[in-house]
């Protein structure tokens, strides 16, 4: 199975393909649109791995956006004791949900490819005639 390492905001993550990740709010950037990422700094799979100085030239990894979004709420509460002071204040950091489809290598070959799904075609049930005896 092979995996690349990739470099976006701000942090690395280590990506297969059909994986489904959070990542930093990518910007100016719609739902269900495609992104490339070039910053790869490390590539391969079990045999064999590239690793680049500080990244791989020709190596990138293609996902679609699925949506984009903000996190929990985490909470921040400041008290100082006997000061009657308090303060709560509360942060929903935005992020981008993406899935990995194809990793390529730096000569521009596949390395890994995300199988498609098809969705299975629903049949109408026809409903069963009861007896009563």
């Amino acid at each position: 199975m092979s995996y690349a390492v990739i470099q976006t905001g701000g942090k690395q993550y280590k990506v297969r393909s059909g994986e489904i990740l959070k990542i930093e709010k990518l910007p100016n950037s719609k739902s269900d649109t495609k992104v490339e990422f070039k910053e790869i700094l490390a590539y391969g799979d079990d045999k064999i791995i590239e690793v680049g100085a500080p990244t791989v030239q020709g190596a990138k990894v293609e996902a679609n956006l699925i949506k984009n979004s903000k996190n929990r709420t985490v909470l921040i509460f400041k008290k100082r004791r006997r000061q009657n002071s308090r303060r709560k204040n509360g942060h929903r950091q935005q992020y981008s949900m993406i899935k990995i489809n194809k990793i390529f290598s730096k000569d521009g070959k596949i390395l890994s490819e995300a199988e498609k799904i098809t969705k299975p075609s629903k049949k109408k049930e026809e409903p069963k005639k009861e007896t009563n005896k």
